[in-house]
């Protein structure tokens, strides 16, 4: 008897569903598409922003904000090519690292330069605090870190800047060759809605 019924149960449930399906799923009125699109478009404007900020790469001494995670058996001198480092360096509205926090620079950089000291950069801006709060930036690109000035890729964005696209301008504060400690300058102009 069981087994009837549990027949019985499957053959209404096929039923039903190839009544229902079919009105409900799978096909998208072009209609109710059109409108929505519209609709989105209608509430979202491009923006350009500017943001300037200074990044802190702390790489020894006390509050290591950047770690080397793989190192290669031979280094290469002078360009440290293969050496891997991640970070959650601070971000600041001032050179000062008691300047007020904007937020953190959270990734990795690799030396993948061998006859120029050159990293293939990819971090998080992760704003914290004022109007993007929790809206991060994503930055890929080279970093030739002793060039007066480097221009990297932003990529995307979550929060404030969905569908981000831009560029983010490097120029060094400060460097410490003794150390590796570092400051950065950094511009980004970036598109969003």
């Amino acid at each position: 008897m069981a087994d009837a019924v549990g027949k019985a149960f499957l053959v209404l449930a096929v039923l039903l569903s190839s009544f229902l399906l079919p009105s409900s799923c799978g096909r998208i009125e072009r209609s109710s598409a059109t409108s929505f699109s519209k609709g989105v478009r209608a509430k979202l404007k491009e923006k350009v922003s500017h943001l300037h900020f200074y990044f802190h790469d702390v790489v020894s001494g006390r509050n290591v904000t950047a770690v080397a995670v793989a190192r290669p058996p031979n280094p290469q001198p002078p360009t440290s090519f293969g050496v891997v480092m991640v970070m959650d360096d601070l971000l600041t509205e001032g050179p000062e690292p008691t300047s007020r926090p904007v937020g953190r620079a959270q990734g990795l950089y690799a030396a993948a330069g061998l006859q120029e000291m050159g990293f293939l950069q990819a971090m998080n801006l992760v704003f914290a605090g004022g109007k993007y709060d929790g809206s991060v930036l994503t930055v890929l690109g080279r970093n030739a870190p002793f060039h007066a000035e480097r221009e990297m890729p932003v990529v995307g964005g979550s929060g404030l800047f969905r569908f981000a696209r831009g560029y983010a301008v490097a120029r060094t504060h400060w460097l410490d060759m003794s150390t590796g400690n570092a400051i950065v300058e950094y511009d980004v102009y970036v598109m969003h809605y």
